[in-house]
């Protein structure tokens, strides 16, 4: 299903694939139908693939910048160099937590957080505008275990809006809080709050100027979510995703990022996915859930899954990208955007970045 312009790249890591269910030939076949349509439609996937020893890492970790048109020309050598020195500060603040014997929760909730306060990134401090010049962020966290969720949608005072979905999931009875009164929850559990000016840069205000100008938003307006995938010592999987959303966004947009199923999902045994791009198309294809679902159900390893899923996305108009944690330890970066900030670190010592399309 994939759109005939489209090109996906992956970096992926391949240990084992979930078992195929029995019961379910019917969705076998609608599958395989769409494999093979893809095939005919289109040429075949532009895919780099490293092997690795059969058996489950200690640990991993796995991040996301954001996905868009980035290209070589686009970056100064010093941009450059300032996105690999962020990325790799966010692995090694998970790898700290893993090394340790922490739970993925911990570590994807630690390797998102500097991200947030990294005015690089699209999240926290640092975010874009609305079209009324505010910040409203959103975001969500999950572990695979028990499925437990957390995510806050449209908040604008919680300084790490990560820390507030992660007391969604642990100091309420609920999945999700919304607009004020999310606000109003995270300060009552004592999070940090700021003034909504706290998350303001030059950087964003200006490209909200741009776009109000000119009417027109770039790729680079529309992405720039965050995001982490992690397996823990004791093979928990889980992911978080938080992002200040598009730029010139209306009041009261929600995209994918706070959504359960739409750009982040962790179930033990099958895999864990963090989504970013043009959210309203990831909502409609349900990414995170949907790639989740044929790993289990359909027996597709995750490479497959994820370019399926993304298929859908492009047929419908739209770009971005995923990064994912298969239940053995497994991981896939797959996007059909120009670019995708990424990388990831394991038990090994093993440290990769990367943010070009040819970068694998």
């Amino acid at each position: 299903m994939y759109r005939a312009a489209a090109s996906f790249c992956l970096g992926l890591t391949l240990v084992a694939c979930a078992p195929e269910a029995p019961e379910q030939s019917e969705l076998n076949a609608a599958v395989e139908a769409d494999s093979e349509a893809a095939t005919e439609a289109t040429p075949s996937a532009d895919t780099e693939t490293e092997m690795a020893a059969a058996e489950r890492p200690d640990w991993r970790i796995v991040i996301h910048g954001g996905a868009g048109v980035i290209l070589r020309e686009n970056l100064s050598d010093e941009q450059e160099a300032a996105y690999t020195a962020a990325l790799e500060t966010s692995l090694r603040a998970g790898a700290d937590v893993l090394s340790n014997g922490g739970s993925s929760l911990d570590a994807v909730q630690a390797a998102v957080l500097t991200m947030e306060d990294d005015p690089l990134f699209n999240a926290g401090f640092g975010a874009v505008m609305t079209a009324d010049r505010m910040h409203e962020l959103d975001a969500s966290i999950m572990e695979g275990s028990q499925r437990d969720a957390g995510s806050v949608a449209g908040v604008t005072r919680v300084k790490n809006p990560i820390l507030a979905a992660r007391a969604v999931m642990d100091q309420s009875e609920h999945v999700m809080f919304a607009g004020d009164g999310a606000d109003s929850f995270a300060e009552s559990v004592g999070l940090d709050m700021v003034e909504n000016s706290h998350f303001t840069t030059d950087r964003r205000r200006e490209a909200l100027e741009r776009v109000l100008d000119t009417q027109q938003r770039t790729d680079a307006d529309r992405h720039g979510t965050v995001g982490a995938v992690a397996i823990d010592q004791n093979g928990n999987l889980a992911s978080a995703t938080t992002t200040g959303g598009m730029t010139a966004k209306m009041h009261g947009r929600i995209g994918d990022s706070p959504l359960i199923g739409a750009a982040t999902y962790a179930q033990n045994g099958v895999c864990a996915v963090s989504a970013t791009g043009h959210g309203e198309y990831f909502i409609r294809v349900g990414v995170a859930k949907t790639i989740c679902s044929r790993v289990e159900l359909a027996g597709e390893d995750i490479q497959s899954a994820s370019e399926n899923t993304l298929g859908q996305v492009a047929d419908l108009g739209g770009d971005g990208g995923v990064i994912v944690m298969g239940g053995e330890g497994e991981y896939a970066y797959v996007f059909n955007s120009a670019g995708m900030y990424r990388g990831m670190m394991d038990a090994d010592g093993t440290l990769e970045t990367a943010i070009f399309e040819a970068d694998e």
